[in-house]
C-alpha cells in the first residue's frame, strides 16, 4: 500500500463511494449527512434513535462494528473480512428501511442510560442558542415522547440514498455489496445561528479551569494554530507556571469552510485566578505576532508525519466523506502537504487575531474576562412583552408578564438592578410542562422563563389561553417533579439546560465581608431597639407629642438598620 496515494471515488448503488486501498482487515463506513444540529430541542435524540434501532439487529458480532450521531452527520462503522463488511453494511440498509419498532421502548430505556452519564458542552449553547449546533447543550428532551411514527419519517427523511456516502479501506470494494435504502435527496448543512450579539464574549460556569473556542476560516494555518496554541499553553500554564495539569487545544471542521478551535486548562480553586490571567496572556502573545518558530515546525512536522503514516488514508476516509456530503471534493494529499509547507508564522498571526474576535471564554464561576476585552454574554432580555402581570405570592419581588406575543420574567438581581428574561411564542425552542401544572418555556436564544400557577397566582383561563399560544410541536411533557419551596435571591432563569424542577439555585455563600456588614447591622439594630424600647417603657416622662414623635424617630432607625442585615440573610447563606 502505498500511503500517500490518493482516495479513489466511486459509486455504489448511486452511492458515491470513497475506497482507501489497504492492507489487512477490512474497513468500511456509511455516513449520513443528518445529526442532532438537523433535530429541534422539543425532539433532540430522535437521530440517535435511529442509529441504535438500525444497529439492533447486528446482535452479538464476532467483528468490531459501531455508530456514532455527531452535529451534523451519522456514521456507521465496522471491522471485519469481506463477508462480515456485506452482512454489516446490508443489515444497516435493510433496518433503515424497516426499523425494528418492537426495539423502540428498550432503546429509550439504554439511551436514557446513556443520557444519565454524558457530560455535555455549555459552548454550544452560548454561541448558536437553543437550536441547530447549539443542541449537543440539552438532554435528549425528545427521545420519551416520540413515536413510530416520528422515527419512521425521520429515517426514510433523512437515511436515504442521496443523503448517503460510503468508504471502503481494503484490498477492493466487496463483490455483492448493494445498498438498498429508500430515495432521497442530498440535504445541506444546519444553518448557523448566533446566541452572541457581540464577540468575544464570556460567561461564568460553576466547573473549575478556562475552556475557549473560536470559529476559524477551515485553512491549514487554523490547523497548525491550534497546534501552537496548545504547546503555547502547556509551556506557560504546566511547566513554567505549573498551574494547570491539562492543557490541550483541538481543532474540528464544520465542513462549511469554517472550524472550530477550542482550547483548554484545568485549575485548582485556589490557581483559577493565575490560570485565567496565563490563558488570556498566551492568547494575547500570539495575538500579537510573538510565534515561536519551534512550535510552528513542530506542529506542521507532527501534522505532515500523520499525512503520510501507514494508516494515513484510511484515517481520512471518514473526514473525506463528510466533506463529500458538504459539497466539498477530497484535497489531494499532495495539496495538503503543499499547504502545511506554505503555512508560515505570519499566516498563523492572522488565525490568531481572527480567532481573538469570534472568541467564546468559559470562565470559573465568580471570575470574569471584562477586564481582558470580552463581553459578557447576556443572560436577560432587552424587553419585556405587553400583558397581563402576575406578582409573586412569595417575598422575591418577581413577577410574570404573560401577554399575546409571549412571556416575561421580571426579577431583581442581587445589586438590586432590574434583570428580565423574555420568551416570545414565535422563537419558542421548546416547552417543559409538568403534572402540577408549571411550565418551563424555552427560546431559541437559550433564556428559560419558568411559569409556577401556583406561586405567581395564575388564573386557569391564561393558562389555558398560554397553553392554546405555544406551538404544539415544541411541548415536551415531564414526569412528575418534587416540589420545594422557592428561595429568594437568583432569578428563575438562566442559558444553561436545566435537567431538573424548575426552582433557582440555593442562596450563595455569605462572604467576609458581608458577614462584617450582618453584625455591625444587626448590633445597630439591636441598640436601636433597647434604647425605642426604654423611651416606650418611660412614657410617662414624656409629653404627648415629643413621645409619639420619639417613638417614629426611634422604631423607624431599628428598622432601617435591620432592613439591611435582613436581606444579607436572605440572600446568603453561611459557608
Amino acid at each position: 500500500m502505498n500511503p500517500q496515494a490518493d482516495l479513489l471515488l466511486t459509486d455504489v448503488d448511486g452511492v458515491p463511494t470513497l475506497f482507501a486501498p489497504t492492507a489487512g482487515p477490512m474497513r468500511a463506513g456509511l455516513v449520513f449527512r443528518v445529526g442532532v444540529a438537523d433535530e429541534t430541542l422539543a425532539r433532540t435524540g430522535v437521530t440517535h434513535l435511529v442509529e441504535h434501532l438500525a444497529l439492533h439487529r447486528q446482535g452479538l458480532a464476532a467483528h468490531d462494528y459501531n455508530g456514532t450521531t455527531k452535529d451534523a452527520f451519522t456514521h456507521f462503522y465496522t471491522e471485519g473480512d469481506e463477508a462480515q463488511i456485506l452482512a454489516y453494511l446490508h443489515g444497516v440498509c435493510a433496518s433503515l428501511a424497516d426499523l425494528p419498532m418492537e426495539r423502540l421502548a428498550t432503546e429509550k430505556e439504554i439511551l436514557r442510560t446513556e443520557e444519565s452519564r454524558r457530560d455535555r458542552p455549555q459552548l454550544p449553547l452560548w454561541r448558536y442558542g437553543a437550536q441547530g449546533y447549539g443542541l449537543p447543550s440539552y438532554p435528549e428532551w425528545g427521545v420519551p415522547v416520540l413515536g413510530p411514527d416520528d422515527v419512521r419519517h425521520w429515517a426514510q427523511t433523512w437515511f436515504t440514498q442521496g443523503n448517503a456516502v460510503l468508504w471502503v479501506a481494503g484490498e477492493r470494494i466487496p463483490d455483492g455489496l448493494a445498498l438498498k435504502l429508500p430515495p432521497g435527496e442530498r440535504r445541506p448543512l444546519p444553518a448557523v445561528t448566533s446566541a452572541l450579539p457581540a464577540t468575544p464574549a464570556y460567561f461564568s460556569d460553576g466547573k473549575g479551569g478556562v475552556l475557549l473556542d473560536a470559529v476559524v476560516a477551515d485553512t491549514a494555518a487554523a490547523r497548525l494554530y491550534a497546534g501552537v496554541l496548545e504547546r503555547a499553553l502547556t509551556r506557560a500554564l504546566r511547566q513554567e507556571g505549573g498551574y494547570s495539569y491539562t492543557t490541550t487545544a483541538d481543532y474540528a471542521s464544520r465542513r462549511d469552510g469554517h472550524a472550530l478551535v477550542a482550547a483548554f486548562a484545568d485549575a485548582l480553586p485556589d490557581r483559577q485566578d493565575a490560570v485565567l490571567g496565563g490563558f488570556v496572556d498566551v492568547l494575547a502573545a500570539l495575538q500579537a505576532g510573538r510565534i515561536e518558530d519551534g512550535d510552528l515546525e513542530a506542529v506542521r512536522n507532527r501534522a505532515d508525519t500523520a499525512l503520510t503514516a501507514p494508516d494515513a488514508a484510511v484515517r481520512r476516509l471518514a473526514g473525506a466523506a463528510e466533506d463529500l456530503l458538504a459539497g466539498r471534493p477530497p484535497v489531494p494529499l499532495a495539496q495538503q502537504r503543499a499547504e502545511l509547507r506554505e503555512v508560515t508564522g505570519r499566516h498563523v498571526h492572522a488565525v490568531a487575531l481572527e480567532a481573538a474576535g469570534t472568541a467564546l471564554m468559559q470562565v470559573p464561576a465568580g471570575h470574569s474576562a471584562d477586564w481582558a476585552g470580552y463581553t459578557a454574554a447576556p443572560t436577560t432580555s432587552p424587553y419585556t412583552v405587553t400583558g397581563r402581570r402576575f406578582t409573586a405570592r412569595d417575598d422575591s419581588a418577581c413577577a410574570l408578564v404573560i401577554g399575546a406575543e409571549g412571556v416575561s420574567f421580571v426579577g431583581r438581581e442581587r445589586d438590586g438592578t432590574e434583570s428580565v428574561a423574555t420568551v416570545l411564542h414565535r422563537a419558542c425552542a421548546a416547552v417543559l410542562t409538568w403534572p402540577d401544572g408549571g411550565r418551563r418555556l424555552i427560546g431559541t436564544d437559550g433564556l428559560t422563563v419558568d411559569v409556577d400557577p401556583e406561586r405567581y397566582g395564575i388564573d386557569a383561563r391564561t393558562m389555558a389561553t398560554l397553553d392554546a399560544a405555544l406551538p404544539p410541536a415544541a411541548v415536551v411533557p415531564q414526569p412528575p417533579r418534587e416540589r420545594r419551596p422557592f428561595t429568594p435571591g437568583q432569578p428563575p432563569h438562566t442559558r444553561a439546560p436545566a435537567h431538573g424542577t424548575a426552582y433557582p439555585a440555593a442562596p450563595r455563600r455569605r462572604t467576609t465581608g458581608q458577614t462584617v456588614a450582618l453584625i455591625v447591622w444587626s448590633i445597630l439594630a439591636v441598640l436601636l431597639a433597647f434604647v425605642a424600647l426604654s423611651v416606650t417603657v418611660a412614657r410617662s416622662e414624656f409629653g404627648t407629642g415629643e413621645w409619639v414623635v420619639m417613638m417614629v424617630i426611634l422604631w423607624g432607625m431599628t428598622a432601617l438598620c435591620a432592613w439591611p442585615a435582613v436581606r444579607i440573610l436572605r440572600a446568603t447563606r453561611r459557608a
